[in-house]
């Protein structure tokens, strides 16, 4: 009964750990397909897609079902997706965006609006707090990378805007087309870098407002 016990227990936890990568495999590639689709299948020529497949295959994600994403944009049958942006404040006032992508507006609208009501929040009209955030390229590094003065130094030689560092690590923030281009660059540090987001990440204007990245 034991052994059966254990076995169980291992069969549990792989179905757990192959649901959450199948779910992660389904995100990144709507990403791919709606990058692909928005701009060029090439993803020399198109700046988001070239992202979400160096995004992708930083999860370990086949490199079939990336061209099948690819691929998918360009069939008839493709799902139709867009890009929705919510604004609102959360509580104390913070100041809150959700990037949403979805094909069905009204179900997403009701979701997001519920879950701020739930947690003590508030949508807003378009544009009640986006003039607090600007888009930028954001590239980051574990803190082992090394210290904040080499790192600071060698991004800025690259052609980082900006570098924030502390225990958690190093964040560099350049422009949108220079984050896509960052890979082939020399890296300022010896250390890996995470993949960088598509398409860019909202950072705050100031330090007392706060946003949430895209899922």
């Amino acid at each position: 009964m034991a052994g059966h016990s254990k076995y169980k227990n291992i069969m549990y936890r792989k179905g757990a750990q192959d649901k959450k990568r199948s779910a992660l495999f389904s995100k990144l590639s709507r990403e791919i397909t709606v990058a692909a689709k928005m701009g060029l299948p090439d993803p020399d020529a198109n700046a988001r897609l070239r992202a979400a497949i160096i995004a992708a295959r930083a999860q370990s994600m086949p490199k079939d079902n990336i061209q099948r994403s690819i691929d998918k944009a360009s069939g008839s049958d493709a799902e139709t997706y867009e890009e929705i942006r919510y604004e609102g404040f959360g509580p104390g006032g913070v100041a809150i965006i959700v990037e949403a992508l979805t094909d069905n507006r009204n179900r997403t609208a009701t979701n997001v609006r519920t879950a701020f009501s739930k947690n003590g929040g508030n949508l807003g009209s378009s544009g009640s707090v986006s003039h607090g955030f600007e888009r930028l390229g954001l590239i980051e590094y574990p803190a082992t990378a090394g210290d904040a003065d080499k790192v600071l130094e060698a991004a800025i030689e690259a052609g980082a805007d900006d570098v924030e560092s502390d225990e958690d690590g190093h964040r560099i923030w350049t422009s949108i087309d220079s984050l896509h281009e960052w890979p082939e660059r020399s890296s300022p540090c010896s250390a890996k870098a995470k993949a960088p987001s598509s398409p860019g990440s909202l950072r705050p204007r100031s330090k007392s407002t706060a946003t949430t990245r895209r899922p």
